[in-house]
């Protein structure tokens, strides 16, 4: 496994690679790496001939200040975690690697992100599309893996990737949760032990939730998990919505989609914002 810090070098490596006519595949991540992860790495590793992984907290998609300086930096250890998983490359770069002048291009994704995710943290995927746009150019990845747990972001690359013509498949992976179903995020190393206790209530009550649809309407739905997790002091739900998979807009009826996924955000405690989602079944 190859460690790369600087752009040049990381083309050099993979532009032999392209001569050889190997595929290669992309996970980019913001490192503080688990399980979740390392199963978009071993997908990405079975279905390419090299599997580059980047390690990148990209300051552009954080709108709370305090919330990029927390986030945790875990480089040491996620490199280990990659040689275990069939990586073939790392990709580790500053700021100024990636972003040698700054950023300033703004993306137009019609209401794909002005709900959910887009209305609570303004500016957000405007980031992620700069900062995904400038690995797929540095990188120029056959594929590139995401995981599902952050639906509405893997809805946004999709749109980006199909409007500005962008050559790369993009795969989707399903959450990866603990045994006791709560969805696996770099920011659960920040909950104490009490609070990782209470947050299972969210996994909990969105799977509970599928046993109530589409005998509840969507909103008397909604309302009950709303309740059910505000229920427990230490959580609070910033929103919850049940939307159509493809376009992100809230449903009012179960047959308004084919697709209907409820999709959740909750603080835990005072400054952790944990997000998980659950797909309906008509």
């Amino acid at each position: 496994m190859k460690i790369y810090k600087k752009t040049a070098d990381l083309q050099n490596a993979l532009l032999e690679l392209k001569k050889e006519g190997k595929k290669i595949g992309l996970v980019p991540t913001m490192g503080a790496l688990h399980a979740g992860h390392l199963s978009l790495v071993k997908k990405c590793a079975a279905e390419n001939d090299a599997c580059v992984v980047s390690v990148f907290v990209n300051p552009t998609q954080f709108n709370n200040k305090t919330d990029l300086e927390k986030y945790p930096r875990t480089l040491e250890n996620d490199v280990k975690l990659l040689g275990s998983a069939n990586c073939s490359i790392v990709f580790a770069p500053s700021v100024d690697q990636i972003y040698p002048e700054p950023d300033t291009r703004v993306f137009d994704f019609g209401q794909l992100d002005k709900v959910m995710e887009g209305k609570f943290r303004p500016g957000h995927f405007n980031g992620v599309a700069q900062v995904v746009s400038r690995l797929f150019d540095i990188v120029k990845p056959d594929r590139a893996y995401f995981g599902e747990k952050d639906f509405q972001q893997l809805a946004i690359i999709r749109e980006m990737v199909k409007k500005y013509g962008i050559p790369v498949e993009i795969v989707g992976c399903p959450i990866v949760r603990e045994n006791d179903g709560m969805a696996l995020s770099s920011r659960n190393m920040r909950l104490s032990a009490n609070e990782r206790e209470k947050a299972v209530l969210i996994s909990q009550t969105l799977l509970k939730s599928c046993t109530f649809a589409p005998r509840k309407g969507v909103a008397e739905l909604k309302q009950w998990v709303i309740d059910q997790i505000n229920g427990e002091p230490i959580l609070k739900v910033e929103y919850f919505d049940i939307v159509d998979g493809l376009t992100m807009q809230s449903i009012n009826k179960w047959d308004d989609t084919d697709y209907p996924v409820g999709c959740i955000t909750v603080y835990c405690g005072e400054e952790v914002r944990l997000i998980d989602n659950i797909k309906y079944k008509k």
